[in-house]
């Protein structure tokens, strides 16, 4: 080799180097698609095309408001025809008007614009009329990243269909400082493996789905009290621990194909020299530390640069240069675009700023527009863009990460779950200014709980006095995550005094950082997290409180030395019913809303007044609706505690349960005979029938006897006045109805008159009511109480159904019940408040086989229990083997259907089921227009509550047209998995 080919030679080894090295770079780049090749073809293709005004126009991105008047839009038109822009990022306005604006945009522009949002947690953050996500601080109590990940996916989603290439999310700032006024709810937490954990996941499922993440704000916003928006703030940390802690999701990120980087408006004096320098505007920051040494080569923005504090750059354009020189690729909201523009090219015509400078810049951008599509655009299309950007997918995801997000933070002598609720009166006092009241419904959907309110703390106090349990929901108003979330002074004084007198749960519904403002919490035995106000977060922590649910969560942040980051105890599940989204347990929310149509369908022809209709599946209640109103005359409207007459629905609600339980302590067996169980029926031709037999209506006993009539005078037809009173008086103390009084000794005449009755020719299948009638003298008689006060206190009130019960007008006002009927054969009346069975009626409206009142969520508290084995609110009220027992078909062979006690699906065509329900499914049905079933194959629970015999019940319509069966055959085609 001769010295004279020497330089020759170490110019082209330098060069393949270079080429080398930076076709290297761009394979390792997260920009690069899977079709490398064609990506960068058709990159350096357009590259090549581009005038130097239009490579220079592709660095700017700035911000529009699909809200915005003309005049402020026609400033981004301007900007794309004449600058030549490349990107636009969208904040405030609408979607519909979004999709427009970028379908008008992309059409206006030779190099497809690259749209971005800063949708941290969903597009509601920015638009109107579209669902949002928790946010972060929210999810960072999460302990399952998967679903973090999937938030993510679902936020890319919604992206990806409204024209957005790139979210500007993550965020992985570590809070470490509850004064933050920037950062705070917008932040992970303040654990650094645990934000990069999550905020890793968080983009992963971004990018999956096709949008590009930014991870923000670099190298890290967490620790300051000031805001960014407003001046600079300054981090004053040592390099090391910037890079220790706040680099460290970085770090991760960039390892793992993080897209791109925002840059932070931040003055961090350990990595830049230069007094006032911004961080965004930092070569040591942007090149030398992100760029160089954590070899990051994806695309970097600025934060935005109209922001304060850059005290060195008071020339429009100045900033953008500094930006650009510093190594930023996108420069993010530009004051002044024209003027910036031109300083950049001045300083590419001067060298200051070089072509492979430049290039490498575009082409990184022009690489991303690739990888996001725009290499082969096409309009966003807005048909049902409203509706999919809203879609039931993403509520679901929302309820389960609310759910895992609950956060138990203290709770001693384990108060929570509450146990024991026939024990317990629970008294609900709300603080703060946001809405408590789905807080408030959902707590009494488990148990009576009065909401109590006073304008002094010694009223206040006084009325707390005769209450055991006190649940303080603090709910503060949230519609964004700066939103205030501070007690008030004198919020902190009753708090203190409520909680030295009574045990309390204190649930937050603000950031943890509420908590501060609490000088001690040794008098507050627990202390519950929902993190946000919203409805779900105040339903949720209402079911971790009464065990429908676990606590799952963990603090995201440090609350002093009280509660440590970390911080999160588990509780118990007590089988309650919980609430949630159907897609939660494999139903499909838009088949289920087939029930509405079939229902509103029955109330439009007149087959019922209204109804309330729950479905539940794996112990949670996944529609729960009311239609229509009590009456016809459309006065007062059915609601959630509207109580309906059950009818015969009394029999496996209140009659079956004691059967049950005896059964399986030895007292009664399947064998017992009614002269056993009961001395009046010894001698009769009743004597040895089995209580088997007779639940399983298949004891010979007449289908019904109608006891009323023999009370009537045989002239007028009219009850006599030898059985009737208007008012109570000597010997008249069962009332029937309004100024309706029998004889006391009715009861004991029913009895002797089923008694007396004569059987069936034939042993076969007949539906009887009289095996009820007498199994409730038996109870009453066995317990020394009457079945109104058994029930009460043996079933509904441990179980929590405050609703249930016999004998409504003495716990409800006449407006909370449903008429069941214009009684014009008996009664005289409107039969209202009062059992619609004449049998039970004249046995003061407590019976065997009819008088329950209760609503749809009662109803299926108690199903539930027996699909839990007998199980709920963590009290056995029987074995799993005795359900297992009386829910049998032991006489199939002979065509009974029936379990003992409880109805079971048609063995052949005509029955009470839809015929999808599994063999293993059990239930029963009342004459007002009632039915309660379960299935445990599928782990589902259906109620349908209705008063069809108001204002007649001759109206058959209901039954006849098989409304209820309909909606049951509905339920089915609703399972997905």
């Amino acid at each position: 080799m001769t010295l004279k080919a020497a330089p020759k030679i170490l110019f082209f080894s330098v060069l393949f180097f270079l080429s080398f090295f930076n076709l290297t770079a761009q394979q390792t780049s997260p920009l690069i698609s899977k079709d490398f090749t064609a990506q960068k073809k058709w990159v350096d293709s357009l590259y090549n095309t581009l005038t130097l005004k239009e490579k220079v126009g592709q660095l700017f991105m700035v911000d529009v408001f699909s809200s915005g008047t003309d005049a402020e839009i026609d400033k981004t038109r301007k900007l794309i025809e004449e600058e030549k822009i490349g990107g636009v990022i969208f904040s405030k306005g609408g979607p519909l008007r979004q999709a427009r604006l970028t379908n008008e945009f992309q059409q206006n522009t030779e190099v497809p614009l690259l749209i971005g949002m800063d949708a941290e947690w969903g597009l509601a953050m920015r638009l109107d009329s579209t669902f949002a996500l928790p946010w972060n601080m929210t999810l960072g109590a999460v302990q399952n990243n998967d679903l973090i990940e999937e938030a993510g996916a679902a936020i890319s989603r919604n992206a990806k269909r409204l024209g957005v290439h790139i979210n500007f999310a993550p965020v992985v700032d570590i809070n470490t400082n509850p004064e933050n006024p920037i950062i705070g709810n917008r932040s992970f937490g303040e654990n650094k493996k645990k934000v990069a954990n999550k905020a890793l996941a968080f983009m992963k499922g971004m990018q999956r789905e096709g949008i590009l993440s930014s991870a923000k704000h670099f190298p890290g916003h967490g620790d300051t009290s000031s805001d960014s928006h407003k001046t600079l703030p300054t981090i004053s940390f040592s390099k090391r621990r910037i890079d220790s802690v706040e680099v460290y999701p970085y770090r991760k990120m960039i390892q793992e194909g993080l897209s791109s980087v925002m840059v932070a408006h931040l003055n961090v004096p350990s990595l830049e020299k230069e007094k006032g320098v911004p961080s965004s505007l930092s070569k040591a920051i942007v090149t030398d530390l992100l760029k160089n040494e954590l070899d990051f080569h994806g695309l970097i923005f600025t934060d935005a640069l109209n922001m304060k504090g850059a005290s060195n750059y008071s020339e429009p354009g100045d900033i953008d240069l500094a930006a650009f020189l510093a190594g930023n690729d996108v420069l993010l909201i530009s004051e002044d675009v024209p003027e910036a523009s031109r300083k950049i090219i001045d300083a590419y015509k001067e060298g200051t700023i070089t072509e492979q400078r430049l290039s490498h810049s575009v082409k990184k951008i022009l690489y991303a527009k690739y990888k996001s599509g725009l290499n082969n655009y096409e309009p966003v299309d807005t048909t049902y863009l409203f509706e999919e950007l809203n879609n039931i997918r993403d509520k679901a995801l929302f309820d389960k990460l609310t759910e895992n997000s609950i956060t138990v933070l203290k709770n001693n002598t384990g108060i929570l779950p509450v146990k024991k609720l026939a024990e317990k009166k629970i008294a609900y006092v709300n603080f703060g200014d946001g809405d408590g009241s789905a807080f408030l419904e959902q707590l009494k959907k488990y148990t009576k709980i009065d909401w109590v309110r006073a304008n002094t703390l010694s009223d206040l106090q006084e009325k707390l006095a005769a209450y055991d349990q006190v649940i303080v929901g603090f709910h503060k108003a949230d519609p964004n995550p700066w939103a205030t979330y501070r007690f008030s002074e004198k919020e902190i004084v009753w708090l203190y005094q409520i909680a030295r007198h009574n045990k309390i749960t204190l649930s937050i519904f603000a950031r943890p950082y509420a908590l501060l403002d609490i000088p001690s919490f040794t008098d507050i035995e627990a202390v519950v997290l929902g993190y946000q106000n919203n409805e779900t977060a105040q339903q949720k922590v209402a079911q971790v409180l009464f065990g429908a649910t676990e606590a799952k969560g963990k603090l995201p942040v440090s609350i002093g030395k009280e509660f440590p980051e970390g911080t999160g105890l588990r509780t118990r599940n007590l089988n309650r019913l919980s609430y949630g989204i159907p897609e939660t347990v494999g139903m499909n929310s838009a088949k289920l809303e087939k029930i509405d149509s079939i229902i509103n369908y029955a109330i439009a022809e007149k087959m019922t007044p209204g109804a309330q209709i729950l479905v539940a599946r794996k112990g949670k209640v996944i529609y729960q609706r009311n239609f229509g109103y009590q009456k016809y005359e459309e006065n007062l409207p059915v609601t959630d505690t509207t109580v309906y007459d059950l009818a015969s629905l009394t029999k496996i609600l209140a009659t079956l349960p004691f059967i049950m339980e005896q059964e399986e302590k030895d007292i009664i067996s399947f064998d017992t005979t009614l002269g056993e169980l009961m001395p009046i029926f010894r001698g009769s031709n009743k004597e040895n029938i089995r209580l088997q037999d007779m639940l399983m209506h298949y004891a010979r006993l007449k289908v019904w006897i109608p006891f009323y009539v023999s009370t009537l005078d045989k002239k007028t037809r009219k009850p006599s006045d030898v059985f009737y009173n208007k008012i109570p008086a000597e010997a008249f103390h069962t009332q029937v109805a309004d100024h309706m009084y029998i004889r006391d000794d009715a009861q004991d005449t029913i009895l002797s008159v089923i008694r007396d009755s004569s059987l069936e020719r034939k042993k076969e299948y007949k539906y009887s009511d009289l095996p009820f009638y007498i199994l409730k003298y038996y109870l009453e008689d066995f317990y020394k109480t009457n079945m109104h006060a058994l029930t009460q206190e043996k079933f509904y009130r441990p179980l929590g159904a405050n609703y249930t019960g016999y004998l409504p007008l003495s716990r409800f006002s006449i407006e909370q019940i449903a008429p069941t009927e214009e009684d014009k054969l008996w009664r005289s009346q409107t039969v209202h408040g009062y059992v619609h069975d004449q049998g039970a009626a004249m046995q003061g409206g407590i019976g065997g086989h009819a008088g329950l009142f209760s609503n749809s969520n009662d109803v299926a508290k108690i199903m539930q229990m027996y699909l839990n084995g007998g199980n709920y609110g963590g009290e056995e009220f029987l074995k799993p083997e005795t359900i297992s027992k009386f829910n049998t078909c032991y006489y199939c062979d002979q065509d009974v259907r029936r379990g003992v006690g409880f109805d079971k699906p048609q063995l052949h065509n005509a029955g009470p089921t839809c015929g999808c329900a599994s063999p293993a499914s059990f239930g029963h049905s009342g004459f007002t227009g009632t039915f309660a079933w379960a299935d445990p194959a599928e782990e589902i629970i259906y109620v349908f509550l209705s008063n069809r015999t108001y204002p007649d019940s001759n109206n058959r319509e209901l039954i006849r047209k098989d409304i209820r069966s309909k909606i049951q055959k509905v339920i089915y085609e609703a399972i997905d998995f």
